[in-house]
Order: structure tokens, then sequence, then C-alpha cells
């Protein structure tokens, strides 16, 4: 077996089952990675500077003997965490590093001298970077239906339960970890880092690559901090939009069940409430701390809705739409479904 592996294949191979195994530092994955990829690092954080720093100064030969010096005494500990991840995968494990660099060929070397199958991944992460970026840049897209409505009419609930109807799903706030408004971070994990998204928009484009066309909710081009590609972006500005409406009560009850623990979450809410004051002013800001500090979460809801989310909605309102009433997530997620199978429908034939 060839000791090393190219990307293509590598992918195909993860496809199939085999584990793909990063070997960089925990900071250099959490900043992004392959997805499905585990983490099983030959340096933390700090011996990477410690070997990094060492090259600049005195040379490769010094910060290679310190390596090996940071390396050897974890052998034994790597590949027995080796051995407990590849439970459940099948083929030769996968190994890459940043560019496919010394960390990944001592990786591989190991496994293979101890009996576990393993591949070098050549250009390592840096060449699936490119991969992804040049995706993002050159891909063709099938036609993209997008649910858009005012705040709180719903789109979510509705999105994730056509995935659960395995419809084409793309959930972006999913992905982004974020609801995508002023408050969309709160009483949430931190978003990844734009690579990680980016890898992970890849992977479910890659998962849906055969359908006719995919689904997603209406976002803006950021998501909190991170960016959705243009080329997609523009392509979800396309199709036709499915315009969910809903009354204004269920529209505030969706949103304080989406928000649970509130009272835990007041301080947090002050920044993006004063962070409204350019386009509201310093009046309307201390109504709404005033109603935050009082506990009042349904008039605070609502008056938020009035004054600024659905008059920033309603200026992008688009002209080609088809309106669904929401009475219940269940009948406007058969309603929507209905319009999709239509629209499809029609561009098939």
């Amino acid at each position: 077996m060839r000791e090393t592996i190219e990307l293509e294949k590598a992918l195909e191979q993860k496809r199939k089952g085999a584990l793909l195994i990063d070997v960089r530092t925990p900071a250099e994955f959490d900043e992004t990675t392959v997805p499905g990829a585990v983490n099983v690092p030959i340096f933390s954080n700090e011996e990477r500077v410690q070997v990094g720093t060492l090259f600049k100064q005195q040379g490769r030969k010094d910060a290679r003997k310190l390596g090996i010096q940071l390396v050897a005494p974890k052998i034994p500990l790597l590949m027995e965490q080796v051995e407990d991840l590849r439970q459940g995968h099948s083929g030769p494990v996968i190994v890459f590093c940043w560019r496919g660099g010394m960390r990944s060929l001592a990786m591989t070397s190991f496994m293979n001298l101890a009996g576990i199958p393993a591949q070098q991944l050549l250009g390592g992460h840096k060449g699936f970077r490119r991969k992804v970026l040049d995706y993002f840049e050159q891909q063709q897209w099938p036609p993209v239906f997008v649910l858009r409505g005012l705040t709180g009419v719903g789109k979510t609930r509705v999105l994730h339960q056509l995935e659960e109807m395995d419809y084409p799903v793309v959930d972006l706030e999913g992905l982004a970890n974020h609801r995508g408004s002023a408050f969309g971070a709160l009483g949430l994990e931190p978003q990844p880092a734009q690579k990680k998204f980016d890898a992970l928009l890849w992977d479910r484009l890659e998962q849906l690559k055969d359908n006719p066309y995919l689904v997603t909710e209406g976002e803006s081009l950021h998501i909190g901090r991170v960016m959705v590609p243009k080329s997609f972006h523009q392509a979800m500005q396309v199709q036709t939009s499915l315009w969910l409406t809903a009354p204004m009560d269920v529209r505030t009850q969706i949103i304080l069940e989406d928000y649970p623990a509130l009272d835990q979450l007041r301080e947090q809410f002050k920044k993006p409430i004063n962070a409204l004051k350019e386009r509201l002013g310093g009046k309307v800001v201390s109504e709404f701390l005033e109603l935050l500090d009082l506990g009042k979460w349904d008039k605070l809801v609502r008056e938020l809705m009035v004054r600024y989310y659905d008059p920033l909605y309603l200026h992008t309102l688009p002209e080609q739409k088809i309106e669904i009433e929401l009475e219940t997530v269940d009948s406007a997620t058969q309603k929507v479904a209905a319009v999709l199978d239509r629209l499809t429908k029609n561009k098939g034939e």
C-alpha cells in the first residue's frame, strides 16, 4: 500500500468510511479542518510555538531534534488514541497536517510501524482549503428555493421539518451556529471561524450534489461574524421566494420559545439593544431597556418586531414570492412541501 494519498481519493475513501486524522494542534483544528476529521495532535499549541521559534532562531536541524524530543514519549499514547478512534471505520487511516509536511509524515510512519494501515494526505489541509475556495468560485448551482418572511414566522422550524422529510435542506444558521439576527448569538456556543463555516457548507452541499434543487432560509450576506460565500448567496436571490406569514401572537410565541432562559440572558440583551440607537434613536432604545429591566419579554418582543425588524424586512420584500400562511408549523411545512413539489415539477417538464 502506498503511504501517500491524493485529496480526491482521500475524500472518496472518507465517504466509504475511512477515518481522517488531523495531527495539527488543537488551535489549528478549532479554526478549521476537513469535516468529519478527528484531532490527534502531535504537538500541543505551546509545543508548536517552541518548535517554530527554534526553527526561526537556529534552523531546521535543531527544530527537528526538539520535535523528536517532544513527540517520542507520546508515541504509545498516540497509537492507543488512534486504535480507539478506528472502531467503526474501514480502510486505512488518512493522516494530514497543514501542508503534508513533517507532522503528518511522522504520524503516518509511526502508525504503519505499529501495524495500523495509514496514508499521508498529499498537500495537507492547505490543499483541502484550496479546493473549498475553488468550489465556491466555480460551482454552478441548481435552483435554490428560499424560505423568507418576517421575524418569528417559524422559517427555521419549517426548514428543519422539511429536512426530516428528506428535502434537500441547507441550514445556514445551523452551520453558522447563529440565528441570523442582532440577537442571534445569545444563548448559543461560539460561532465557527470563517474557514470552518466554509468547509461545513461545502460538505453539506457535496452531500446534496445529486439533488435537482436546494432549499434554505433567507439570510443576509453575513450571519453573525461569518459570511455566506458570495456565489451561493447570489444563487439564493434567483428563484421565486416562499414567503411565510403568521399573526403577531404566533410570531411572538415562537420567538419567546426560541430564546429559552430569557431571564438568565437579560444582561446579554443590553449590548445588541444599545446597538440599535443609530437606527432607532436613544428614546426608543431607552424604552426597550426599561422593558428588559422589568422582564416584560412579550411586550419587548412585539416592540422590537414592530419598530425594528418588520420595517427592516419589508424594505427587502422579494418581487417574486408565493405567500404561505403559518397557522401551525406542521401545516405550514406541508404547504411549503406542496409548493416545492409543484415548482420543481414544472421546472422538470
